[in-house]
């Protein structure tokens, strides 16, 4: 059932093992309940499972150590970054010990005039680009949460930004991973292009903490742009924000951030956040460029706008105000989950050709209307992307079925119009029947690659696909 975490097969921890951890990591081998509870929940809507035990690295060879120990005695490892994650992917639903990546926060090197820089998994990408402001460089990807890149690079995160600056797959040039083994590799130098062998980088890209663990990454950077503009507009309707973004995009206009937000979640925003926006369909616009080239976007969606039933744009150009307008945006999440006193959240999301968006959203606002669960529409819709927040009775098994089957509409929808049921949450526990939906014979091919480099199911068991 939808909101359980179902456990697969998990026993204790041999003493033996237990020993070895308290003598190597002491300390920061915990087993307290306070401990383990932050480390078996997350941010969704399944329940809490608990690890066996809770270890906090903080360097490269720690975490060989650990591989090699838990290898030898059997014992699973979940790689744990900020437990923001939406589809269960760091619950340790096997037991075993959760391996906490936050305390290697380190930037080792920026590389300005290469645009790229070194991290270490648990650095979050909101103290990245503080360390990075005063060289003029910025980070992109932003998936919204302050996560760390560990995480993001596990989960392929998207975010705000994609439109113009893409995805992590994009954002990653190079990582070090501990294998299986406890064998360190690096997956490629920092060039920004290769044809040397099997693209490796990519492989773990979004793998989830299945294949190896994450040491270190290697990030693509951009230059802070001279001018950044941001905007807010609202709509007679959600169709007509929705054309506004196709038109745009179709138009080859470089927006760097679109998001739409359907009325009752302008509404949840509002109260949350203490804004004052009118409570329509809404987007919020970033651009970013030369004076002259914001001018000339600027202009173009306007008129695309205007002609779609849109408003005046209420401009946010301070960085006070587009701090906190983004804000606002960033805690959507919990602005529509809160609307309900009690309420837990269901979040889900899917990604169709641009082609596609606006009549998958109307669909999918049809069924929102006529539901009995509160639901909200909000997404970063430049790049077809979208999500849905449920807003669930945790006590009404009812609105868990009914969830679940407007989820499965959206899913399946999507896949029709030859999208995916995933733009940017991962599978973990809670898409693995879509996956196979959507990519059939595919995912058998994943198996063995997961089967070849982790043939004890040592890393992560259970998230993407059942072996």
């Amino acid at each position: 059932m939808a909101g359980t975490a179902h456990s697969g097969e998990r026993r204790p921890l041999p003493a033996s093992l237990v020993e070895a951890l308290e003598e190597r990591f002491r300390g920061r081998f915990q087993r307290g309940d306070a401990v383990l509870g932050q480390h078996g929940s997350s941010e969704s809507h399944f329940a809490p499972v608990l690890p066996d035990a809770v270890v906090f690295a903080r360097s490269t060879d720690d975490v060989v150590a650990l591989v090699k120990l838990c290898a030898a005695a059997d014992i699973p490892i979940v790689p744990f970054g900020a437990g923001t994650s939406i589809e269960g992917n760091a619950l340790a639903i096997n037991g075993g010990i959760s391996l906490d990546m936050s305390q290697m926060d380190q930037v080792l090197a920026v590389n300005a005039e290469d645009f790229d820089c070194v991290v270490q998994p648990g650095v979050r990408r909101e103290e990245l680009n503080l360390h990075l402001r005063d060289q003029g460089l910025f980070f992109p990807i932003d998936p919204g949460a302050n996560a760390t890149i560990g995480g993001m690079t596990s989960t392929r995160a998207s975010g705000t930004n994609a439109v113009r600056y893409g995805t992590m797959k994009d954002a990653v040039l190079s990582l070090e991973v501990v294998t299986p083994q406890g064998t360190v590799i690096r997956t490629a130098r920092r060039a920004r292009k290769s044809a040397a062998g099997y693209d490796l980088t990519r492989l773990y890209v979004g793998s989830e903490g299945t294949l190896g663990i994450i040491t270190e990454v290697t990030l693509r950077l951009h230059p802070v742009p001279d001018t950044i503009s941001a905007a807010v507009c609202s709509f007679e309707a959600l169709g007509g924000a929705v054309d506004t973004v196709v038109q745009s995009i179709q138009s080859a206009v470089p927006i760097a951030r679109v998001e739409i937000l359907d009325a009752k979640q302008m509404i949840a925003v509002n109260r949350w956040s203490k804004l004052d926006y009118p409570e329509a369909p809404t987007l919020f616009f970033e651009f970013h460029g030369s004076a002259m080239n914001v001018a000339e976007q600027v202009e173009t969606v306007k008129a695309l706008a205007e002609a779609n039933g849109g408003s005046a744009f209420n401009w946010s150009n301070l960085p006070e105000e587009r701090s906190k307008l983004w804000r606002a945006r960033h805690e959507a999440y919990y602005a529509a989950v809160n609307m309900r006193a009690g309420a837990i959240g269901w979040a889900t999301d899917v990604c169709v050709p641009i082609s596609r968006l606006a009549e998958c959203i109307a669909e999918t606002h049809v069924d929102l209307e006529a539901a009995t669960v509160p639901a909200t529409i909000l997404g970063h819709v430049g790049d077809g992307n979208f999500h849905v927040i449920f807003s669930i009775d945790p006590n009404a098994p009812d609105e868990m079925a009914e969830v679940e089957a407007i989820n499965a509409r959206l899913v399946g929808r999507a896949l029709t119009m030859d999208g995916t049921c995933t733009g940017e949450h991962g599978i973990g526990i809670g898409k693995q029947e879509w996956l196979v939906a959507e990519l059939g014979d595919a995912v058998e091919q994943m198996r063995m690659i997961k089967r070849a480099l982790d043939p004890q199911n040592l890393l992560n068991p259970g998230k993407i696909f059942a072996l």
